[in-house]
């Protein structure tokens, strides 16, 4: 049609054959293509491959292939069944569904007092949220070992209103972590959560109200639809990551609860058994997967929106 070959095609105003939209395709996106390839793609490939391999005796990775790595997750091992791995795989989600919850109700005022304040004090209480990004996650855990010492402050007040023992730290222990893991992760959810009360469009309350609706029923109805997707995003910010969190379940548990991170870093390490090291890595990596999946098509049925 008007002269031109019938395989071309036009993109963005350029006439191009198809063999030369590969070839600008290729110059563009072929770099980016090739550092995940090798740096994601196939790494990833490894690990599951591992996975099915045997482990020899002095922790080499050797035939044949095999499901005994799978098995051993799931509880099935030579002596019967051994309930330990299922459990750190339910007490890793625990503690991401925990931290997720706990974050959630943490940053839901948060984010709605910073959202009231004036434009100059808000920037600054923005700039405070994300403050403990700007230093290692290992120094900041080992801040809390300090700060959750018998003679610290927030020891007192927690032993002051009947948590914990007079003159004992409130670390090692489970609590100890669930501090750690919220003021870690709560800027993840702080983020999108504030970002969602921005665009609340209030008449909707005043009108509810206007109803005859009590505060609870405002939030419930009127607000919290038009923060769900801040809501879902700060879920999956939080969960995914807490789930596979090793070093503060680490230090401030003191080593006593395997974590999956913990349970990973292990087996490639002190054990020296790769192929279920990668085993549970690839069952952590389909759990990850599975989030976004799910939040994939919750955005795809509800709108754009919540993507």
């Amino acid at each position: 049609m008007n002269g031109k070959p019938r395989d071309t095609e036009v993109h963005y105003g350029a006439h191009l054959t198809r063999k030369g939209h590969w070839l600008r395709s290729a110059i563009s996106s072929g770099p980016a293509v090739l550092w995940l390839s090798v740096f994601l793609l196939v790494p990833l490939l490894a690990v599951g491959a591992i996975s099915f391999f045997s482990r020899g005796a002095y922790g080499e990775i050797e035939m044949p292939l095999t499901l005994e790595s799978y098995k051993r997750l799931l509880g099935f091992g030579l002596l019967g069944f051994d309930p330990l791995y299922p459990a750190i795989l339910l007490r890793s989600l625990a503690l991401g569904a925990g931290t997720a919850l706990l974050c959630g109700l943490t940053a839901l005022p948060l984010a709605f007092f910073i959202a009231h304040l004036r434009s100059r004090v808000k920037t600054l209480a923005l700039t405070l949220v994300v403050i403990p990004f700007w230093t290692n996650l290992l120094i900041r855990t080992y801040a809390w070992q300090i700060l959750l010492a018998p003679e610290s402050w927030i020891t007192r007040a927690f032993q002051f209103i009947g948590i914990g023992n007079i003159g004992e730290p409130l670390y090692p222990g489970l609590l100890a972590v669930a501090i750690g893991m919220v003021c870690d992760f709560l800027p993840f959810m702080v983020l999108p959560l504030y970002a969602s009360v921005e665009k609340i469009d209030w008449t909707l309350a005043e009108a509810a109200m206007d109803l005859g609706a009590n505060r609870v029923q405002v939030f419930r109805h009127a607000l919290l639809p038009q923060i769900a997707p801040g809501l879902a995003a700060g879920i999956v910010l939080v969960f995914l990551p807490a789930t596979g969190q090793f070093v503060i379940p680490d230090l401030l548990g003191g080593a006593k609860t395997v974590m999956l991170g913990n349970a990973i870093q292990q087996q490639f390490g002190q054990s020296r058994d790769w192929p279920f090291g990668s085993a549970i890595a690839f069952v952590a990596l389909g759990l990850v997967m599975l989030g976004l999946t799910i939040y994939a098509r919750r955005g795809a049925k509800e709108g754009p929106s919540i993507l």
